[in-house]
């Protein structure tokens, strides 16, 4: 009887104990404060109450492009941390890598995954363990598909020249207006006030408020709207509420862009990360609306997703029940935390560390 009692004993001391090792590591949280970007801010707040023993939550100066060796010292230090196991910076900056490349010079046992930030993607391969970021070119083909699916038969895109310039949102428009007439829908693109030419977004937002009754009168209610600008959504949404018009997705898929503006929700502090409560108000005010079926978006910003998804992949990886090369069990850590599935596609062929991801939508 002592022998078995001592056994138990011996048992409970032994499962306390590596119980204990498995849950004592430490992971860092890299993201801009409150005030200089508020979805990543609110993801790193979330993954903290979550597991609030094993984050370790920074916030990068306001201005990071004037403050960043103080934000590479930040950041290093929680590598000088001897319990840290894991690093996952959500920024969005450029010029942060040299802090990973000396992290991992003295620490290579540490784990290092960005989602994302914006430094050379061949560079970042080399020293980061995983690389994540929005598709936003594939969502040049994703859009205009949803949004024939949603019963579209024109495509619209607003845009202006500075927005045009830009390298990237020219690409998307084209394989917009390709995806679009391999569909059957027309592709019609408008040219805006530009609002980085002189006189900001009112004149902009003024052209929208006159120009889109003038399009949906000419090409009907079957017609989508994509605007690339920010401050566009919320007159764009509110028009489709008043005119029964399609919005695929605005230019950040996210039910806090556009949507509680237009809608006139009230968010209160504490429900401000709260999605399924979110989306569901934005369902009932598009069926008071009478425009049900006519809206969608992602149903969680990629800004507050990356941060609690990444913290579950490195600490799946810590625990080992997660291979890093894997990306089927990586997208099925992904789906858990989106509550839909997010597909992950290569940066270029030859990484096989950097993927860019592309969200399923809600529809309200």
């Amino acid at each position: 009887m002592k022998k078995k009692f001592l056994g138990l004993i011996v048992f409970l001391l032994f499962f306390s104990f590596t119980n204990a090792n498995a849950e004592s590591f430490k992971i860092g949280v890299v993201t801009p404060p409150l005030s200089a970007s508020e979805d990543e801010f609110r993801g790193g707040q979330k993954v903290s109450k979550k597991y609030p023993d094993m984050i370790k939550h920074i916030t990068l100066p306001a201005n990071f492009s004037e403050e960043q060796e103080t934000a590479i010292s930040q950041i290093l230090s929680l590598g000088s941390e001897k319990d840290m196991k894991a690093i996952i910076i959500c920024a969005g900056y450029s010029g942060i890598l040299p802090a990973i490349q000396k992290i991992k010079e003295k620490r290579p046992d540490i784990l290092v995954i960005t989602a994302p930030i914006w430094d050379d993607p061949d560079m970042m391969a080399k020293y980061i363990d995983l690389c994540f970021d929005t598709d936003w070119l594939k969502r040049g083909e994703t859009i205009p598909t949803k949004a024939h699916k949603m019963g579209a038969k024109t495509f619209i895109h607003y845009s202006f020249p500075t927005h045009m310039a830009k390298e990237l949102l020219s690409k998307r428009r084209d394989m917009m207006k390709k995806t679009s007439e391999a569909l059957g829908m027309k592709f019609v693109d408008i040219s805006t006030p530009d609002p980085q030419a002189g006189s900001g977004r009112g004149p902009m937002l003024q052209f929208l408020q006159e120009d889109i009754p003038r399009e949906i009168s000419k090409y009907g209610k079957d017609t989508s709207i994509f605007g690339t600008n920010c401050p566009m959504q919320d007159v764009i949404i509110a028009k489709a509420l008043e005119l029964g018009f399609i919005v695929p997705e605005q230019c950040c898929p996210t039910p806090t862009q556009g949507f509680p503006a237009a809608m006139g929700l009230e968010i209160k502090p504490e429900d401000a990360g709260d999605f399924n409560k979110i989306n569901k108000m934005i369902e009932n005010k598009a069926k008071i609306a009478k425009v049900s079926g006519r809206l969608s978006t992602w149903p969680v910003p990629v800004g507050v997703f990356f941060p609690e998804f990444s913290v579950e992949v490195a600490k799946g990886i810590i625990d080992g029940k997660i291979d890093k090369k894997d990306i089927h069990q990586i997208s099925e850590t992904a789906k858990k935390i989106a509550g839909v599935e997010v597909y992950f596609n290569k940066m270029k062929p030859n990484l096989d560390n950097y993927y860019l991801i592309i969200m399923d939508s809600i529809y309200y």
